[in-house]
């Protein structure tokens, strides 16, 4: 009989040959494909060298040859054509939102967004619109962090339970969080929003306010009436006119147009 270690082993050394296989898999079926260059124009930037205006950059990709993301065209842009090119990327799954930018004019994740196939159209790729920009495809997101943590986005109580165990909320209350906590702030949706664009000293923007209404009708939560107070002025909630790009720009499918208007019917009834 084969010993449970032998046979342990063995499935160890058969997994760690299964990437190299797909590896190989993958290049062979890339020289098998006729060469298919697709154009890249990237927004560049170096503040080490302000006197240089931006540019957009061109690059040439292999289709065939690289993965079906921006990202995967991005990366390979950066480890094998130019080293400097600047961005952020993290998770490549979608979770963690440090990858987004605005590909093709629409706010996305790189991760989550496919290369169009079609080599005779160019993508262009910018850094999220109406941001001060670090470097190239990096904006400073100082602002929008500092208005995120404005709302006090953790649960507030005044007294904790007898059995000093978790804060239950029965299945329901846990139904009303759905399309809402799933935001990765990756601030694709605030940054697509005009009123935004011309009030972000003030107006919170699309994410933060999404975020300030999960906690409000959070079951869990007693600072209903204190996250009310916050937003009673022209500025912070009175600015969304409406618009929805927030809600068409979304990565991740969510409605921070419908939170907006409900924080607002909620204000009104308050």
């Amino acid at each position: 009989m084969i010993s449970s270690s032998l046979l342990r082993s063995s499935r160890l050394l058969a997994s760690s040959l299964r990437p190299a296989a797909r590896t190989l898999a993958t290049a062979a079926a890339a020289e098998a494909k006729p060469v298919a260059m697709k154009k890249f124009q990237i927004y560049r930037w170096n503040p080490d060298t302000p006197e240089k205006k931006p540019e957009l950059k061109t690059y040439e990709v292999d289709l065939n040859s690289t993965g079906p993301m921006i990202l995967d065209a991005i990366l390979r842009i950066k480890n094998e054509q130019d080293s400097t090119l600047t961005f952020r990327r993290s998770c490549r799954e979608g979770i963690c939102g440090s990858c987004a930018m605005n590909i093709d004019g629409r706010n996305t994740l790189a991760c989550l967004c496919r290369i169009d196939k079609d080599t005779s159209k160019d993508t262009k790729i910018y850094p999220l619109p109406h941001m001060f920009v670090v470097r190239d495809l990096v904006p400073d997101l100082t602002q929008f962090y500092k208005q995120y943590k404005s709302i006090e986005p953790y649960l507030q109580r005044d007294n904790v339970p007898a059995d000093g165990k978790e804060n239950l909320q029965s299945i329901e209350d846990r139904k009303k969080l759905d399309g809402l906590y799933e935001c990765i702030l990756c601030a694709c949706c605030s940054t697509s929003c005009p009123s935004y664009w011309w009030n972000s000293a003030e107006y919170l923007g699309p994410a933060v306010l999404m975020q300030a209404y999960r906690w409000m009708i959070d079951s869990r939560d007693q600072a209903g009436a204190a996250r009310r107070a916050r937003l009673e002025n022209s500025m912070s909630l009175y600015r969304c006119h409406t618009i929805m790009n927030c809600s068409r720009t979304c990565p991740k499918g969510l409605n921070p147009g419908l939170a907006i208007a409900k924080i607002k019917k909620s204000m009104a009834l308050a």
